[in-house]
């Protein structure tokens, strides 16, 4: 991609390149730790470098932790957010913003998404996202399709995306592994994987894997074959999982490999996180069952239309929701809708927030927690933009184990910042400036911090007009 900034992309020692299941031994030799996903062979490489500090002075801050300040200051050092508050030095070097009238917040994060793996131009011959030969693919993982030079990348950055979770499809049982990218432009997408996040796994359940394979007269052609399924994948990953323990503990002959049970066995032993595309109250509640009798925990239903309907088990789960503002009505198990929903999920103090499943609602995510915000209040509930504004930010964050890293401005936190024309609740508003790990990504007045990608090269000119 053609970008000027200072993008480092640092390679790894061949030491991280270890495989799925990787071992070590004590002094006595004796092998004490598999793991199933934590050491791949696809390990992260990417890097930012700040090339300078960035100070944002006088502007309304909206911190992602239920906090509004006005007229304040946020610094940037070395990729982290260095200070909050008023009045705040900054070396002499960096780089003045003047946010008078500016609204502030963390960058947006997106649970849910396809880019890279449905690009644009949306042609057949680039649609990989959905693995639809078997209703349990969980060897394969989305990253292996993305394409980095899918233009929507850079329009989501305009909008203020600074992190994303790239899924497969939803059309089996299993579907696959996610994987959570920083929205820089890269060359592969290892360059893109955000350091240290954990896998997901896509699951999904109702309608679509029934529909899909009993179109084919093979199973699952139900619900309760969905069900069954899931819990015949899960019998088999458990004994699995046994043998490597087993292997790890004691020693001997060395168990094979298998892909699919790897992940798995990785969301048994806590590594893999899962991401369960379902829309029904009761299959919902089905889903958590099923967690609970193979001892795994569910991160976040998607879509999960009727949440509403569950939202106490949700909360006394631990398990988040990702929904839409008003998408709903397009097939039968997608209905029952209400467009308080992400209100109702926050008011019971379940983990809830906006997600897009779309190239184009990625672009203004927003816009959509405004509309759940409004929404919310029509239905008597009080939310206050710093409270909404974590719908987009930390939950989605938590989602995606990187909250500690992520999702809210706070000292320490990587420096993922969006610098809003005004009150990014206000379809008026625009992001000005998104930056990432402290690096300006991105600035609507300046067309040389606006990425494009290599495949739009020779398309458009400087300026963005077709050739």
């Amino acid at each position: 991609m053609k970008f000027h900034s200072r993008c480092l992309v640092a390679a790894l020692s061949a030491a991280l390149l270890l495989s799925g299941c990787g071992e070590e031994k004590t002094s006595e030799g004796q092998k004490e730790s598999v793991t199933f996903a934590s050491q791949d062979a696809f390990p992260s490489t990417y890097s930012v470098t700040q090339s300078r500090p960035v100070v944002i002075r006088g502007a309304t801050l909206l911190t992602g932790t239920d906090e509004k300040m006005d007229s304040a200051d946020l610094l940037l050092t070395d990729g982290v957010i260095t200070g909050i508050g008023e009045g705040l030095e900054a070396p002499g070097d960096a780089l003045e913003i003047d946010g008078s009238g500016k609204w502030v917040t963390p960058g947006i994060i997106d649970v849910h998404s396809h880019l890279g793996d449905y690009p644009a131009p949306a042609i057949e011959s680039s649609q990989d996202g959905n693995e639809m030969t078997s209703p349990n693919t969980a060897e394969v993982w989305a990253e292996h399709s993305v394409w980095t030079q899918d233009p929507q990348f850079a329009l989501a950055l305009a909008g203020g995306v600074t992190t994303l979770q790239i899924l497969p499809g939803s059309a089996n049982l299993f579907g696959g592994r996610g994987v959570t990218l920083k929205n820089v432009p890269a060359r592969r997408v290892q360059d893109m994987k955000f350091p240290g996040a954990p896998y997901g796994l896509k699951m999904a359940c109702g309608e679509n894997p029934k529909r899909v394979y009993g179109s084919k007269g093979t199973a699952p052609s139900t619900r309760m074959g969905n069900v069954a399924g899931y819990r015949k994948a899960w019998i088999a990953a458990a004994n699995y999982k046994k043998k490597w323990d087993d292997y790890g503990k004691n020693g001997g002959d060395k168990p094979e490999r298998n892909l699919e049970l790897e992940t798995l066995a990785g969301v048994l032993d806590g590594e893999i996180l899962v991401h369960n595309h379902c829309y029904r109250g009761e299959e919902m509640a089905i889903m958590m069952d099923i967690a609970r009798e193979f001892d795994f925990q569910v991160s976040t239903f998607h879509h999960a239309v009727e949440a509403y309907k569950v939202a106490d088990l949700l909360a006394e789960n631990n398990v988040c929701a990702a929904v839409w503002a008003d998408w709903w009505g397009f097939k039968h198990e997608a209905y029952d809708m209400t467009q308080a929903n992400l209100a109702i999920l926050d008011q019971a103090e379940a983990c809830a927030m906006i997600h897009s499943d779309s190239a184009v609602g990625i672009q203004h995510l927003n816009e959509e927690v405004a509309k759940a915000m409004t929404a919310g209040r029509r239905a008597g509930f009080d939310i206050p933009p710093e409270h909404a504004v974590g719908w987009m930010t930390l939950n989605p964050a938590k989602a995606l184990g990187v909250a500690e890293k992520t999702g809210s401005l706070e000292k320490g936190k990587m420096a993922d910042v969006v610098v809003w024309s005004g009150n990014p609740f206000s379809v008026y508003s625009k992001a000005e400036k998104v930056f990432i790990d402290g690096e300006l990504m991105y600035d609507r007045d300046d067309p040389t911090r606006q990425p494009r990608t290599d495949f739009e090269l020779g398309i458009l000119d400087a300026e963005g007009e077709r050739l």
